[in-house]
């Protein structure tokens, strides 16, 4: 906390600093003898009507009294990262989204909408949803990547975003990201003044990829260019339409073992069975470029804590060391202790967290008081 001369707290934030990174300090008892106090670090989204809004890493939101502040200071806009490949968050994002390619997408501005979703006839409608609304295939495939201005005040550029899905029939989704230096505090926070609602949080993690191959042998670990049946017999995703294969395969053109060709390199890992049995794991991986980046990592139920899910990695890994990859990146959702875990063991750490923020059923007009 910021202590002055005289050895007091003080409050040296003000509303100017609207999208700076803060630390603070609150005080949040007042009826007890002994006074306590809570810290919070985050980046300051809003000053509005004596009330601060602060967005912590994790993307969730922080309301504090300007009453309640005792100390406050602005500090650097992303901690030092002391292992890891060095990787800004607009360069992570694009190479994440190029993993995850759409069947179609356009650009606004910045922005770049994206939808993989089948043609035909849209679903019939669940209670109390819009009419032919339906689902895409994951919504890193069927969501605006804002990276940077859309080329339009911002609810003009989200009514557009509306319009765009609603002629394929799609919910709307923004992804957004919090936690490192130039991500999306001051979005998130206007998205949620607008009512889009947060429906999922997980963490891009990266990683050296050389101590990945080596930490087991990729003995029998079958490679392929594609996800065959028996490799889709363990996808936890059942019923994989050919949008699916599609975005799975990430648009890859090479086709060869070499890796040649333009786009994304993409392997899929398979440790066989027993006879006439699912896969014992999978994994995902896609190269392109310094970036390896690993996906739908699998292991049957019945087999964990045999190290599978490691073994296919490293396999993973070393295909995509031989293709000219020394950095590896993977995407894993808060509540999933075990692969959390897992990707510890690795090497992996978190890098940033990212969101898809839902647009509200009904169209919603700007905040009272903002334009």
């Amino acid at each position: 906390m910021e202590i002055s001369a005289a050895g007091r707290l003080e409050v040296r934030i003000t509303p100017d600093d609207v999208g700076k990174r803060v630390s603070v300090r609150q005080l949040t008892d007042t009826g007890t003898a002994r006074e306590k106090f809570t810290d919070t670090v985050g980046v300051l989204t809003s000053w509005d009507d004596g009330v601060l809004m602060i967005t912590r890493r994790d993307g969730r939101s922080v309301r504090i009294a300007e009453s309640a502040l005792v100390a406050g200071k602005v500090v650097p806009a992303a901690p030092a990262r002391r292992r890891g490949p060095s990787a800004g968050f607009a360069e992570l994002a694009r190479i994440a989204a190029r993993a995850w390619r759409p069947v179609e997408s356009e650009r606004l501005g910045e922005w770049e909408l994206r939808a993989a979703v089948e043609a035909g006839p849209r679903q019939a409608p669940a209670a109390g949803a819009p009419a032919g609304r339906r689902e895409g295939f994951t919504r890193r495939a069927n969501s605006v990547l804002p990276l940077g201005d859309p080329g339009l005040p911002l609810d003009a550029a989200l009514a557009a975003v509306r319009r765009w899905y609603d002629e394929r029939g799609l919910p709307a989704y923004i992804q957004t990201a919090t936690g490192a230096e130039g991500t999306q505090e001051l979005l998130c926070a206007e998205l949620e003044r607008r009512g889009w609602t947060r429906e999922v949080t997980a963490g891009v993690w990266t990683g050296a990829l050389a101590p990945v191959a080596d930490r087991a042998e990729g003995t029998g670990v079958v490679l392929s260019r594609e996800a065959d049946e028996a490799w889709l017999a363990r996808y936890q995703r059942k019923g994989v339409s050919e949008v699916a294969l599609r975005v799975l395969g990430s648009g890859s053109a090479r086709s060869d073992e070499t890796g040649s060709g333009d786009g994304p390199s993409v392997w899929f890992a398979t440790v066989p069975g027993a006879a006439g049995e699912p896969p014992a794991a999978i994994g995902r991986c896609v190269v392109d470029g310094r970036w390896a980046g690993f996906a739908a990592v699998e292991v049957d139920p019945g087999r964990r804590r045999e190290g599978l899910a490691t073994r296919v990695m490293s396999a993973l890994a070393h295909r995509a060391l031989e293709e000219g990859a020394s950095a590896a990146w993977l995407q894993v959702e808060e509540e999933n202790e075990a692969a959390r875990a897992l990707y510890t063991g690795l090497g992996f750490t978190p890098h940033h967290a990212y969101h898809h923020y839902r647009a509200p059923e009904a169209p919603a007009g700007p905040p009272a008081g903002r334009s």
